[in-house]
Formats: C-alpha cells, structure tokens, sequence
C-alpha cells in the first residue's frame, strides 16, 4: 500500500517528537513505538500501542526499572518503507535505546539495519516476514511473533487437513509481507498434494477486483487464500460476494482488523484467518487482561499481547544486565528465556523466537472470532 508522509505532516510529525524528547526527564527510560499512525493501516499501530501502553503502566506503577519510569515516545510511519530509516534515525537522534516496533514487515525490514547499526534493541511485535532476519546477522533485532515460514505452514497444514478443497487459489499484495506469506503457502499446500491453479499479485489500494474475481470464478477454485492485509481483504470479500464467487476465504493475520467488517459487510462471515493464539483464555494472564480493561482496551487482538511481551523482554533485560545498556540487553535476550504473557520466550541467534503458536479462527460478521473447530 503507497501511504506517503506528505512534507508538511512529516515536519509536523519531527517537531512531536522533538517537543516529546525535549519533554523527557533524566530519570526515565524511553521506548519508541514505531508503527502506522496515519494512513490505512493506523489500527495495527494501536493494537501495538494498547500493548505498549498497558505493559508501561503496569511496569511504572510497581516502581519502574532500576528506580526510573519509562516513557514511551511514538514514532509513526505509515507502515510506508521509505519512511522506516526516517524513523529509525529519530530515534537514533533522540538517542533513544530501544523499540517496540516496527509493525509492518516492509518498514521493519528497512528500518533494521540502521537500529543494528547504531546499537539499538527492536522488538517487533508484528512484522512475520522473514526477510527482517534471514542472512542479516543483526545482534539488535528481535521478534515476539512467529514468521510467515511458520503460520505459512501452519495455515496449509489446515486448509490441507481440514477444508480438504478441490482447488485453491492464491492471491498477494505484492509486497514483503503478503506476497511473502502467500509463497509460504502455496509451496506448502503443494508438497501435500493440493492442486494450486492460480497463484497472482493484485493492486493493494486499487478499488475495483472485478477482473481477479472473474479469473477465480474460471479458475475452478473453490478455495482462497490471501497474503495482504485487510483492505485488500475487506473489498476481494465483498465483491466476489456481489459477483456470486462462493469459494471460501482465508488470510494471515493481517487481515484480522475490525475495520474489514465494514469493508465486506456481510460478506466477511465465515473468513478464516491465522492469528497468535488466543493468549487472553490462559489464567495467568488474568491480571494482565484486567489492567486492559480497566483502560477500556482490548486484549484479544492480533498484536496487543505480543506488544506488551515486548516490554517485558526488553524490561528483562535491562534488569538482567543492571543497566540501560542496549547492547549488552540485547546479548541478555540472546542468552535467556523470559517470562511473558505470550508464554516463556527464547529467540535464536538471529533474534526470531523459537517457537511460536498461530491458530485458526473463524470470523464473524457481528465483530466477534471463534477458534476454529
């Protein structure tokens, strides 16, 4: 999706962050969330500031780490890649230490190197594609969600053992994270024998998917899956409604947004999408739940929990080495297991986690998502 920063937003943007910063007291350890704060992809960036924000009051309300509060400074970038090494170097500039972010793979894997560069922890919450890691040998660069290598498999494994189709189209965004995961896909679903008679790019931010529905109807396909995120998602549902495709719809979990229902409208019942697991059913996570909504927030979205397992990693780690020493938090991280509300998590030596679960949920159209039986 092209969402460009015009010159003016982007100034405005540079002089929030600079009365931000300006704003900051000696005694504090600052976080940035970097992410999409305007654009179409804006609720992905607030499921990951729920998580950040929740995660930080609770930490700052039991006394903080190593007797100072953290603040959080919020960096967006539209989920744009030309405006991820932006970002990063504000935060280089504001000589911040650390990251939760950034939230959509193609800005994440170009904001990478100048945070490893520079020697500043990224945890991204978000970003599954595994371009952000693979042969960088970054030492600063973190995940607290799986890689579309991982729910790829996972998604047709299940469309594989459980929807068992004739035929199945694959469509993507054409871009890192959509066209990634589709790839996964697709070679998944062919090494377990499923036929795959169509595998093709569409426009993300085009508005009319006529003449890709009209192949799909041709196609024989009786299945889709999509790489993309929800926009996409949201109009390929509707319109292959209103032009009688009755084939079945599946995603990743970028198109688990909210905002897809009033895109599909009723079309949207029935989508399936793979999505972390739902972190909020577990007990121990029942104090975690009630600080969200006791803030009015909601727990139970793709990112929130893995947002705020993210602060806990990065918390763990100053408190593990004594100090706010990003490079020696990121060696700790590399080193240790921590305890979260995603589960005890442990990254290899390239900073993605080793293991991470996705399940398959049913989407509705009244708003709510059941896990799939």
């Amino acid at each position: 999706m092209n969402i460009r920063l015009t010159p003016m937003v982007a100034a405005l943007g540079l002089a929030a962050g600079m009365m931000m910063s300006s704003a900051a007291s000696a005694d504090t350890i600052k976080i940035a969330i970097a992410g999409p704060y305007t654009g179409a992809l804006t609720q992905y960036g607030d499921m990951v500031k729920e998580g950040v924000d929740t995660a930080v009051e609770t930490i700052n309300a039991a006394g903080g780490v190593l007797g100072k509060k953290l603040e959080i400074v919020v960096m967006d970038d539209s989920c744009e890649p030309k405006q991820g090494p932006v970002v990063a170097n504000r935060v280089v500039n504001e000589k911040i230490h650390y990251v939760v972010g950034h939230v959509c793979s193609g800005a994440t894997i170009a904001a990478a190197p100048v945070y490893n560069n520079e020697g500043i922890v990224m945890v991204s919450p978000s970003a599954t594609s595994p371009a952000v890691t693979d042969g960088k040998n970054y030492d600063m660069i973190f995940r607290t969600i799986g890689r579309d290598d991982q729910q790829g498999p996972a998604a047709a494994e299940f469309i594989a053992q459980k929807i068992k189709p004739k035929a199945v189209a694959v469509l993507h965004d054409k871009q890192s994270y959509g066209q990634g995961i589709a790839t996964a896909v697709k070679n998944n679903l062919e090494k377990a024998g499923v036929k795959v008679v169509m595998f093709e790019g569409i426009n993300a931010g085009d508005s009319d998917y006529s003449a890709v529905i009209t192949k799909l109807k041709s196609s024989g396909a009786d299945f889709v899956y999509y790489g993309g995120y929800h926009p996409e998602m949201g109009l390929l549902l509707r319109q292959g409604a209103e032009q009688g495709l009755k084939a079945k719809f599946m995603g990743p979990e970028g198109v688990g947004n909210p905002d897809i229902n009033a895109i599909a409208g009723p079309a949207v019942e029935g989508m399936l999408v793979t999505l972390p697991a739902d972190f909020t059913s577990n007990p121990a996570n029942a104090s975690v739940v009630k600080a969200f909504k006791d803030k009015g927030r909601n727990p139970g979205g793709a990112f929130q929990l893995t947002a705020y397992s993210a602060v806990d990693a990065i918390v763990a780690g100053i408190k593990g080495v004594g100090k706010d020493d990003p490079s020696k938090v990121a060696a700790w991280l590399h080193s240790n297991t921590v305890k979260t509300p995603i589960g005890d998590i442990a990254w290899n030596k390239q900073g993605d986690l080793k293991s991470f679960k996705f399940d398959v949920f049913t989407w509705h159209a009244n708003g709510s998502k059941t896990v799939y039986q």
